[in-house]
């Protein structure tokens, strides 16, 4: 961790950007703009979000050369970033102080007086919208940081106020310990990012010093349906509430759960004896039920008016990649994307799914990483055995190379009757043959799987595969 202070630096101060176009790295900028920095950045292509910081006011390069960086007071990269790149290069030559994207909005944090923080293995991105939702519609006018696209907000970060902001905190290299929230939601604790983490047990500690940082006189919102998360509760001094739906300890919990004609859950949240509110969601699941519930345990805490928490709660019908519905296929069958890309997440969605009344549910599944495959390949094949229809696609590298320890055959051959195909459109054409007008077909995965649901269902061109 560098000695970088965002109070050191005089109103107007350069900051350059590398990356400046990732999901995260544009929030940052924008949130850098709307506190009067000077904000120049570069990405190796352009994209609608490099677009919109270019319309207010960044300075966007695209290729990573080293004349970008043109003495600026702080240099910000992405941990994508290669060592060796060029603009990172220049920026150490000229003795330009350097930081991380973490330590960039750890410092940004500072800046207002309710960060919200949600962090665990599973459910950040959705837990985060539903939280921004509940504050808009308490027009607390939020400023938001999330890892996907809310439709209520027009992509991925709204600049509001300097009060609350409510972001995801990651724990992939343990980056979310650069964060001092108000208020931290852990939604759960799971094996995951296996090629930092040594084990659980790593993971474990890792968030109990997450939830060390959190204001003293703030709040850390714990789900205890699991044993992990159990140990945070046991290991923290801070101020705690607890949530859950199988737990019957927890502070907060849905009770009356039932399911309307849609599928979409009806339930009533509690904390212990005392009824909050009643929630008609409009997203299926058990985990968004959860979800909703650590999210009205939090706005309880911050005094936001139970009215609120409903209206935001309802108002929530998913963000992009998140059980996402892209149209119908030119079969009949309806499509449907979704992010998930860890047993437990596949599971929740498949459950999800099987609950909405379709003949057979299909899921083409993109492997995300290979040291991830790896360290998950008998309970990915479990999980995705849940479908009635199984397609496996290459693995999805994105950090990682190849180094032949693992195949997407591999998964394969662990479910019965699935279908290994490297080619998308072969696969596209496969299910335009073979899926049925009352089938529901799923891409699922971290990485470009998106790309066939948008072609098998003709809903945005520039996705095309």
């Amino acid at each position: 961790m560098s000695n970088f202070a965002i109070a050191d630096l005089p109103k107007g101060a350069h900051i350059h950007m590398i990356g400046i176009g990732g999901i995260s790295m544009s929030g940052i900028a924008e949130m850098l703009l709307s506190f009067g920095y000077k904000v120049s950045g570069s990405d190796t292509k352009s994209s609608g979000l490099t677009d919109r910081l270019k319309q207010n006011g960044a300075e966007i390069f695209i290729g990573q050369k080293a004349e970008n960086v043109k003495s600026p007071d702080v240099v910000c990269y992405t941990a994508a970033i290669s060592s060796d790149n060029p603009e990172l290069t220049a920026a150490r030559k000229l003795g330009v102080p350097v930081i991380e994207r973490a330590e960039m909005l750890g410092e940004l944090l500072k800046l207002y007086k309710y960060p919200v923080a949600v962090a665990g293995t599973h459910g950040k991105t959705t837990t985060s919208s539903m939280l921004s939702l509940v504050l808009l519609h308490a027009k607390k006018d939020p400023t938001v940081l999330i890892g996907g696209e809310l439709r209520q907000i027009g992509g991925n970060y709204r600049i509001g106020g300097s009060e609350y902001l409510p972001f995801e905190a990651c724990e992939y290299v343990e980056s979310f310990l650069h964060f001092k929230p108000f208020v931290s939601i852990v939604t759960n604790i799971e094996e995951d990012h296996l090629d930092y983490f040594k084990d659980l047990n790593h993971i474990i500690s890792s968030f109990v010093k997450f939830t060390s940082l959190t204001d003293s006189n703030g709040c850390n919102i714990v789900c205890i349906d699991e044993k992990s998360t159990q140990n945070i509760v046991q290991n923290v001094e801070k101020n705690l509430l607890t949530y859950g739906l199988k737990n019957k300890d927890a502070d907060y919990t849905a009770r009356n759960i039932t399911l309307r004609d849609n599928g979409y859950p009806s339930f009533d949240i509690y904390n212990k004896e005392r009824m909050l509110c009643h929630i008609d969601l409009n997203v299926v699941g058990d985990h968004n039920i959860c979800n909703a519930v650590g999210v009205a345990a939090a706005c309880d805490f911050l005094e936001i008016d139970p009215k609120y928490i409903k209206e935001g709660l309802e108002a929530f019908t998913g963000t992009r990649r998140r059980f996402e519905r892209l149209g119908k296929a030119a079969c009949g069958a309806d499509v449907i994307d979704d992010y998930a890309h860890h047993p437990t997440e596949i599971r929740a969605t498949l459950t999800a799914a099987k609950k909405m009344g379709y003949e057979n549910v299909w899921v083409v599944f993109q492997p995300h990483t290979y040291s991830r495959t790896a360290a998950f390949l008998d309970e990915f094949a479990e999980a995705l055995s849940e479908a009635d229809r199984v397609m496996i696609a290459d693995i999805y590298p994105a950090r990682e190379k190849y180094d032949g320890t693992v195949h997407s055959c591999d998964l394969a051959i662990k479910i019965k009757g699935a279908v290994y195909m490297n080619d998308m459109r072969a696969i596209e054409r496969y299910l335009v043959e073979n899926a049925g007008v009352r089938d529901l077909i799923i891409t699922m995965g971290a990485g470009n799987i998106c790309n066939l649901g948008y072609a098998l269902t003709d809903s945005d061109k520039e996705y095309l595969i």
